[in-house]
């Protein structure tokens, strides 16, 4: 928890305008907020690691992302859905007018927060456009952290000509995401040309003996370039969060 939310309980307390209940409960790490049925809303991330908690839309029932999203979204001021669906998305717009689909991320995002200047620094570099899905997934996470992020695309190995165009832009960047699918060379051709960290997001575009993304994580797992990470599979959520912690998006006062 920050020390500026910290003392804003603690003055509430003072004030008599909270009871020594309640500010003991906000003060908590491990008190439930906001319970459903079916799910536990942790409305104490942002304040424990800098952004509020993300929904996975994958195998969860339309509305039950939409009742998830609708809580985060009321404390919150802001709400992002990875890996959803159409139907959830209209759900949500019932009691969330604001929200967006974002069809090339297959995300739903809503944001009522006052704006703030955007942390710049981030690149994302795409190896094809059959890639821009899971990348367009890690710009969309790693803005709504706060970051000015840089998309580049269609710069993979086939063409490596393509991304010697680009130099300016890497060498500029504080980290750079790179996607890549078939065998995952990208981010260890990116890795050897940088001094900012790579983070590897392999991605499950391929033919057969890709394995669905398998043979790009192995790749890149054994990149003999330095400084590269990997995150997991078409994880272009993870690789976005990791991107915008570090240039410092999550930090707060």
């Amino acid at each position: 928890m920050s020390n500026s939310k910290i003392s804003e309980v603690l003055e509430q307390l003072a004030n008599g305008e909270i009871s020594v209940e309640r500010a003991a409960g906000e003060l908590s790490l491990t008190t439930p907020v906001n319970d459903l049925e079916f799910a536990t809303v942790d409305h104490q991330r942002s304040e424990r690691i800098g952004f509020p908690e993300v929904v996975y839309g994958l195998s969860k029932t339309p509305k039950d992302t939409a009742d998830i999203a609708e809580r985060i979204f009321a404390k919150e001021g802001v709400v992002l859905v990875t890996k959803s669906s159409k139907q959830a998305f209209r759900l949500l717009c019932q009691t969330v007018p604001s929200a967006i689909w974002e069809e090339g991320a297959q995300a739903i995002w809503a944001d009522r927060r006052e704006k703030k200047d955007l942390i710049p620094g981030v690149a994302v570099v795409a190896a094809g456009t059959s890639d821009l899905p899971i990348a367009n997934e890690a710009v969309l996470t790693a803005t709504l952290m706060g970051c000015d992020v840089n998309l580049i695309t269609d710069v993979g190995v086939a063409g490596l000509h393509r991304l010697s165009n680009r130099m300016n832009e890497l060498n500029n960047a504080r980290v750079i995401i790179v996607v890549a699918g078939m065998e995952g060379a990208l981010p260890s051709v990116v890795g050897g040309l940088v001094r900012a960290p790579v983070i590897a997001l392999p991605t499950s575009v391929g033919y057969g003996a890709s394995l669905n993304g398998v043979a790009a994580l192995l790749g890149m797992l054994n990149s003999c370039a330095p400084g590269v990470s990997v995150v997991n599979i078409d994880n272009g959520f993870g690789a976005g969060y990791q991107a915008a912690s570090i240039v410092g998006a999550t930090w707060k006062d």
